[in-house]
């Protein structure tokens, strides 16, 4: 019987190869740079993602405005 153990559908083997290959692309240094600017850019996609809910939340609970007739409409 064989485990394995899936992430996106990948065996360990290929994960294993894509982290070997994203060291020598990127180099043991520069990776730690690249999840912290991912993690930021995650973080501030959800605050945006947050602030849109709010701001539809709000619109939704106010009273709509109500609507003047134009000259046009008063002529029909």
């Amino acid at each position: 019987m064989q485990v394995q153990h899936a992430i996106f559908g990948l065996g360990s083997q290929e994960v294993v190869l894509i982290v070997i290959l994203a060291l020598v692309m990127f180099g043991g240094k520069k990776i730690p740079e690249l999840m912290r600017g991912l993690g930021e850019g995650v973080r501030e996609f959800n605050s945006a993602k947050a602030n849109i809910k709010q701001e539809i939340e709000t619109g939704m609970k106010e009273k709509p405005a109500p609507v003047k007739e134009t000259t046009e409409e008063k002529k029909a």
